[in-house]
């Protein structure tokens, strides 16, 4: 530990005396401090000790006991939590079902009741032939079947998730990799390649003409939607972001409001917005700013600029926080980290082109778990795939030159990828919104195709669309100024 030297100043008591050097610490102590110094350091040594007995202790509790881990504990609340919806979900519906079940039974005893009169007056009268003995048995036959089994109540079950899949994350440092464990959860989250959706939509944003009031939007791009089904709209044209939430008949402006502009409390022209709940912002392509910005949803009155000299139509976030935008006038997509300068280019970058390293004017963008890149390569006609790292990309709908057969894409927009990796993509210029699955060379139309038009069942240049947790469809109808909304068909 020490070694002697000639006379030096005591670090402790600052004589100088003889003193010897701490190899550790690298100060010198008299011998009499030196005792001192080396009591503290078995003192620190002994607390090191006790220190190290505790967490044994711990280790065994923990080896002996594996539900007192805290991530189990997690685990457990969201076990709890689900039972808890559950329940609460089966008594709403035990409730419907009482409420409406009292109005049925109501119903069949005023039938009863009228049977019953009639029944008196013929006896009474004694003024009854056969066919009235016929019609009033088929009477109790047609209200017994009735009571028995009811046509106007019906329970069904959706074949979608009623709770969030519950999701373990690995990281293995030795092996620089994810481990993903699905745990429980009630039903299959993939929507299935038979899944259908009802041919007429409903508005739940904008739909009264175009417009800057409330109920009202211009020319909207883009979408995206959070956990309460709450609905952001990219209104182009009125330069704002406007939030619709659930049920609402009008909207909220959550971005800008304040005219067409340069400033960070103004937007020029909006194209894109995701929802960041992590920071609880949205993330909003400002094209004509040339800009991505970040808007805290929290009343936010200005944005803060994240990305510069970029002219995105589409960008899109990964489960680590990533951002992918696509840049139309270099025709490529970018993986950004927030700070980043320059980003990585992760689709195209060859210049505009036709050939399988390149884009032609790249739109709408969609990412997956395993950090594939969807783009929608809207010059081209068509969707590619870009696997993590892959120097080409793979067409997966269209690619068979303008058209509007089912082989073809006609001004593709906007694209969505299901759990088995379906293609979702709104056809802009057919009017409608296709399907198409893996290795397919053609996709069939889910929603819209009847030309464009203003009708429950058309779509007049649909651009964007997404799934809410419940795999019901949304669909920005650019051209009819609202956003349409189609139920998945259970049936």
């Amino acid at each position: 530990m020490a070694t002697s030297t000639s006379k030096v100043q005591c670090v402790t008591c600052a004589k100088d005396k003889g003193t010897v050097q701490c190899h550790g610490c690298s100060q010198s102590f008299c011998f009499k401090h030196l005792t001192d110094h080396r009591q503290q350091l078995n003192q620190q040594f002994d607390e090191i000790e006790m220190t190290r007995d505790l967490f044994r202790q711990t280790l065994t509790e923990y080896s002996n006991n594996l539900q007192k881990h805290l991530l189990i504990k997690e685990i457990d609340r969201w076990e709890q939590d689900s039972i808890n919806l559950i329940r609460k979900t089966a008594e709403e519906a035990r409730q419907h079902m009482h409420k409406h079940t009292t109005e049925h039974l109501s119903k069949m005893e005023k039938k009863l009741n009228d049977l019953t009169k009639q029944l008196k007056e013929g006896r009474e009268d004694d003024d009854f032939v056969e066919i009235d003995l016929q019609q009033w048995n088929q009477q109790l036959t047609q209200m017994n079947e009735e009571l028995m089994k009811p046509t106007n109540i019906k329970v069904k079950q959706s074949s979608t998730p009623l709770i969030r899949m519950i999701n373990v994350e690995i990281f293995d440092k030795d092996l620089s990799s994810y481990n993903n464990i699905d745990l429980l959860f009630v039903e299959m989250t993939n929507i299935s390649a038979n899944t259908k959706w009802m041919q007429n939509g409903v508005t739940v944003a904008g739909g009264h003409g175009k417009g800057n009031g409330l109920n009202q939007l211009n020319n909207p791009i883009s979408m995206c939607i959070d956990e309460n089904q709450t609905i952001y709209v990219a209104d182009y044209n009125n330069h704002r972001i406007v939030e619709w939430k659930k049920g609402a008949t009008i909207g909220r402006i959550v971005a800008d409001g304040n005219g067409q502009g340069d400033r960070n409390d103004q937007l020029h022209r909006p194209i894109s917005v995701v929802v960041d709940e992590k920071t609880d912002s949205l993330i909003i392509s400002d094209y004509d700013n040339r800009r991505i910005m970040r808007w805290s949803r929290q009343n936010g009155t200005s944005g803060q600029v994240i990305i510069s000299g970029v002219r995105s139509y589409g960008i899109a976030m990964d489960s680590e926080g990533y951002l992918y935008v696509s840049d139309c006038e270099k025709s490529e997509v970018r993986r950004w980290k927030v700070g980043d300068k320059s980003g990585e280019v992760v689709a195209g970058g060859n210049g505009g082109g036709n050939q399988f390293d390149q884009l032609n004017g790249p739109y709408g963008v969609f990412v997956d778990k395993n950090h594939s890149v969807y783009v929608v390569d809207t010059g081209n006609h068509r969707v590619m795939k870009w696997v993590k790292g892959a120097r080409e990309g793979i067409v997966v709908a269209g690619g068979q030159g303008q058209g509007n057969s089912l082989s073809q894409l006609n001004c593709p927009y906007g694209v969505v990828v299901d759990q088995l990796g379906s293609v979702y993509v709104a056809d802009q210029c057919n009017h409608r919104i296709m399907r198409w699955c893996v290795d397919s060379r053609e996709g069939n139309v889910i929603v819209g195709g009847n030309g464009g038009g203003q009708g429950t069942n058309q779509l007049h240049w649909p651009l964007s669309l997404l799934f809410d947790e419940e795999n019901n469809l949304y669909v920005v109808d650019r051209s009819n100024h609202r956003i349409q909304k189609f139920n998945i068909d259970v049936k």
